[in-house]
């Protein structure tokens, strides 16, 4: 429960703007809230954390109008509300950002900031045009959004598009924002930049709700911090209590003692395994990259965005042409033209974006299991059920994944147990090399600890593995070798005594370091 004693100066100067009392909301099968309370102050950054699954984005959608409540109040300003529907919500201030963002691309930003409200006069188009790009420049201005206003959203950089959906969200006179995971596609300029803009908005009074599994973030931007655990309240922190041990405590409700959970073993002799010779995979691509993964290595890839991480991983399992290089499993070449090529290897990629390229959200748990082995499950052009389902059950075993049935869409599961789902599908294949792009993004810290053990365990059994992380955190605590990238080019190859934060960034952003 919340601690009454954890009070913060917006406690002290003010009553809160918002209020919620003994929330609760039931899905069949699924308690996803159970008496929650929360409390946000005028111009606080707010901090709600939690694991997957805790009841962060439930609670949210009933704040925005989203889902109705089973049982408790929600109070504005002391006033209680009911918030029918979203425009309900967002009459009385309060505004939702998704983490993927509502946006139309080929529409400009002035179009997107005041889409479906555009003014209603009579006149011109031409008039009412005008004061629509008057008023958003208003918005641009107050945010520092420099494109011009005429500009599509899809020539815009994710950062900047962020800007755009807080415009939108002020120019509802928003006195209340909810942003969920903000940053999770940002670099860490744009990160910086919108944190400005969070502090600033705060500063006009302003109310923020901040959603995000990067809890350093949290340490930086938040006032306060609230908890969720298992749909219920599990504890707050006041600004001079945060810190990312005490979020985790809090979270997981256990110490996290050893988080990143690889077990380097003494240096023997290694085999290799996979063999990348003289690879391009860009015109402007100014040298070819080499490199060798060891049986039970892994290899990170760091860089910043847009270095090609991700596309020299796409590369090689073949949803990317390659101009020229070849690829060795062992002393065998394999010619990769197509995923199936890749897949027919025994090369598994587990995508960066696991809805759109790593599931088939409408469809059950057992069948995305299931899916890549079809094959093997199918007998006289009939798919042998129950078979299926022995696999599927195993795979739900072997990872823990939490789902109330075989037949559950994938869709409504946490993002957490839908990595899972990615993985289990090709864990059940039994890979030689995994490809693993940002394996953890957006997922909670005990489900990050799950994945950095299976990561181990998948080691130890000799599989090779070729790990992209955004994350240094993971790439310092998982990697025995590191490729770092730079503008599409392969910067340097740091052995494991010298992957440090320094050596990494400095190779990333086109320096060089002394071996």
């Amino acid at each position: 429960m919340m601690s009454d004693t954890q009070t913060t100066d917006f406690a002290k100067s003010s009553a809160p703007l918002l209020q919620v009392v003994g929330i609760s909301k039931a899905f069949p099968g699924v308690q996803a809230l159970s008496n929650v309370s929360l409390r946000l102050y005028p111009g606080e950054i707010l901090a709600v954390v939690g694991e997957n699954g805790a009841g962060k984005s439930t609670l949210m959608k009933i704040l925005a109008g989203v889902l109705q409540p089973d049982a408790g109040q929600i109070y504005l300003q002391g006033h209680p509300v009911r918030f029918r529907h979203v425009e309900d919500a967002q009459r009385h201030g309060i505004a939702l950002i998704h983490q993927e963002l509502n946006l139309v691309p080929n529409l400009d930003i002035a179009g997107n900031i005041f889409l479906g409200r555009e003014p209603a006069q009579l006149g011109p188009i031409r008039w009412l045009a005008r004061d629509i790009y008057r008023q958003a420049a208003l918005y641009a201005q107050q945010l520092g959004i420099q494109a011009p206003l005429t500009t599509p959203v899809k020539n815009l950089s994710v950062g900047q598009q962020q800007l755009v959906e807080i415009a939108k969200a002020l120019s509802l006179a928003s006195r209340i924002l909810i942003m969920d995971e903000p940053t999770s596609s940002l670099t860490p300029r744009e990160t910086e930049r919108l944190f400005q803009i969070i502090r600033q908005l705060s500063q006009q009074g302003v109310s923020i709700i901040y959603i995000s599994h990067r809890l350093r973030e949290v340490d930086q931007i938040a006032d306060r911090v609230s908890v969720l655990r298992d749909g219920g309240n599990a504890g707050e922190l006041a600004k001079d209590q945060i810190n990312y041990e005490a979020m985790v405590r809090l979270m997981v409700g256990r110490e996290l003692k050893q988080f990143y959970q690889r077990h380097f073993a003494a240096p023997v002799a290694k085999e290799a395994l996979v063999h990348v010779t003289n690879l391009r995979f860009h015109l402007h691509q100014q040298r070819p990259i080499s490199f060798t993964i060891y049986r039970g290595e892994v290899l990170g890839v760091a860089g910043l965005m847009g270095s090609g991480r991700t596309r020299l991983l796409e590369t090689i399992f073949g949803i990317r042409p390659k101009i020229s290089g070849q690829i060795y499993l062992g002393q065998r070449e394999v010619r990769i033209q197509s995923p199936y090529d890749a897949i027919q290897a025994g090369i598994y990629l587990i995508p960066e974006d696991r809805k759109c390229h790593g599931l088939i959200l409408e469809d059950s748990v057992c069948h995305n299991l299931s899916l890549p082995s079809l094959r093997e499950l199918t007998r006289y052009w009939l798919i042998r059920t129950r078979q299926e389902k022995i696999l599927a059950r195993r795979m739900i075993a072997h990872l823990n994944i939490r789902t109330p049935h075989l037949d559950q869409p994938v869709g409504l599961l946490s993002g957490g147990n839908q990595q899972k789902t990615v993985l289990g599908k090709w864990l059940a294949r039994r890979p030689r090399w995994l490809l693993l792009d940002e394996p953890t993004r957006g997922i909670d810290v005990h489900t990050k600890s799950e994945i950095y053990a299976l990561i181990d365990n998948l080691a130890h059994q000799g599989v090779a593995i070729l790990l992209v992380s955004s994350e240094l955190e993971e790439i310092l605590g998982l990697c025995d070798r590191v490729l770092v990238m730079h503008q599409g080019e392969l910067a340097g190859e740091l052995p494991r005594p010298q992957i440090h934060e320094e050596t990494i960034m400095r190779l990333a952003t086109g320096g060089k370091i002394s071996l």
